[in-house]
Order: C-alpha cells, then sequence, then structure tokens
C-alpha cells in the first residue's frame, strides 16, 4: 500500500480552490492539473508499506499530540522557480502547530525505521505539474526554462492578492494514495484527533 499523512480541506476552501482552477486552466494547457476533490495538504509521504506496517504507522501515529490550529490558504508560486517551472501551487500559512506537527509526525514514523525528511517542512497545495514530473521544491536533473505557466503567471499577477480563506484543522489523516492513468486516487484509512 502507497500511503501518506495529510490533512483535508474544509469544503467551502475546496469548492473556492475548484471555481479558481475552472478559471485558471485554460491558461496552462500543457500542464497536469489536479483534480479538486484529491487536494491536501501533505504531512508526510510514507510510500509503499505492506498492511502489517500500515497498522503498525497507525497505531504510532495514535500517540501523536497536538491541538487544533488555524489554516489559510493563498497566495501562488512554482517550483523550483517561475522560469523553470515544474509545479504550480497555492500558499499554505499557519502558526508553529502545523510544522510541529509534521515533526512529530516525522519523529514518530522514524521510530518504525522510515526515513527522517531532509528539508524544512515547506506546506503547499500542488495545483498543476508540467508532465509527469516530480512535485519536489528542489531543482532537479533536467530543469530547464520552459514557458507552460508563462500565460498564467501574467494574469495571475493581474489579479493581485488569491486568498481562499481559513480553515481550522481539528485532524490528520492517514490516506491509501493509489495510482490511475486519470491521477491518484486517495483513500481515507483512519483519523487522527487534534484536541481543541
Amino acid at each position: 500500500m502507497r500511503i501518506f499523512i495529510g490533512i483535508d480541506l474544509d469544503p467551502e476552501i475546496r469548492g473556492r480552490i475548484s471555481r479558481f482552477l475552472e478559471g485558471v486552466q485554460g491558461f496552462a494547457p500543457d500542464a497536469r492539473w489536479v483534480r479538486p476533490e484529491s487536494l491536501h495538504i501533505t504531512l508526510k509521504f510514507i510510500g509503499e508499506q505492506t498492511p502489517e506496517r500500515v497498522e503498525a504507522i497507525a497505531e504510532r501515529l495514535r500517540r501523536v499530540k497536538g491541538g487544533e490550529f488555524e489554516i489559510r490558504s493563498g497566495g501562488y508560486g512554482f517550483f523550483p522557480t517561475a522560469k523553470a517551472p515544474r509545479v504550480f501551487w497555492i500558499g499554505i500559512h499557519a502558526g508553529p502547530q502545523l510544522a510541529e506537527l509534521a515533526g512529530s509526525i516525522d519523529v514518530a514514523t522514524a521510530e518504525l525505521g522510515i526515513p527522517r525528511e531532509d528539508r524544512p517542512y515547506s506546506p503547499h497545495l500542488t495545483l498543476a505539474r508540467v508532465g509527469g514530473r516530480s512535485g519536489s521544491p528542489k531543482w532537479r536533473k533536467g530543469d530547464a526554462p520552459n514557458t507552460t505557466f508563462a500565460v498564467l503567471e501574467k494574469r495571475l499577477a493581474a489579479m493581485g492578492e488569491i486568498d481562499f480563506g481559513t480553515m481550522t484543522a481539528r485532524e490528520f489523516i492517514l490516506y491509501q494514495s493509489q495510482l490511475s492513468p486519470k491521477g491518484s486516487q486517495y483513500t481515507k484509512l483512519q483519523r487522527f484527533s487534534l484536541k481543541a
């Protein structure tokens, strides 16, 4: 099973992003756009695990402590840069609690032998990718200047501030990711509450 841990979006924010996507997808027709129903805030990608390991991970996640906190989604950018874009993303803004939760999950899963993250936590919502390329923010071999998002970038610059609203994170979720020709399908395996 291919798994990851994340936070789901409130329906209102997902709806606003969905309407935004309908309005801008035509400005980058060669990009591969994410389906709005699959949007989530990734806390940790784990990858392929056996069902027994998935249960051990879930058991360990039940011990992760954290409180509810506010998350605002807005702003945008391109990875690794706007001149050589591979990914178009929306920003995720939260207090220290979001990075602390991601760090606690990283430590908890490391206790089960899952490698720790090698870069600082950088929350975002990926909206589109160039072809089947990696979503990593870091420079990758083969990254080069391209114009896939050039028209989109000009249109967005003319729009001014982009804000999709604020939500309260009340839980985090262990997801299964199944790859398909139409994109990844995500299934919620278990939910873990954050205390009020």
